[in-house]
């Protein structure tokens, strides 16, 4: 993976990525397997995603996005959901460096490569995934945790979906 400076986001680039590591993670990175009732390699993949599509990490300020091979570290807003949900807003929203993410109200906003967060019953990000696909105007996602290729973006656990215009 090369570390570079890139002025506009491959949604393709992301989807080729999403779509040839859904299924068999890419062992260049850590899997995070989930534990006990919580957590999960679903940001982590979606984060590998973003990057491959032309995402700089973010590795000093504030506001850190970022994925060490060589030593195996990360920053939290790699692998957690809120996390990353928020970092994507607070980069938008003060115009930072960076991949940057807008909340849209609907799906028909959305096009591949965007994300769609989860919101759980107790009111947490707990999830997040990569468009990949559309199938009738519907999104369709690939996640990990459990590993999926294009599958519907619906979850009945989720109290809440957030869709995630993807930018950089």
């Amino acid at each position: 993976m090369s570390y570079r400076d890139i002025s506009s986001y491959s949604r393709i680039s992301a989807v080729n990525y999403a779509v040839k590591y859904a299924l068999t993670p890419n062992p260049n990175y850590k899997y995070f397997s989930i534990y006990q009732t919580i957590g999960g390699d679903c940001t982590n993949f979606t984060s590998q995603c973003l990057h491959s599509g032309g995402a700089p990490m973010v590795f000093s300020g504030k506001n850190t996005w970022w994925y060490n091979i060589r030593t195996n570290k990360w920053s939290v807003s790699w692998t957690v959901a809120g996390s990353l949900y928020w970092y994507l807003k607070i980069n938008a929203e003060k115009n930072s460096y960076g991949i940057k993410g807008r909340e849209v109200p609907s799906i028909s906003s959305l096009e591949i490569g965007d994300l769609i967060f989860y919101r759980n019953s107790k009111g947490t990000i707990a999830h997040s995934a990569i468009i990949t696909s559309f199938r009738n105007g519907h999104p369709l996602i690939s996640q990990h945790t459990f590993n999926a290729l294009n599958i519907t973006y619906v979850k009945d656990w989720a109290s809440k979906m957030h869709f995630m215009k993807i930018w950089l």
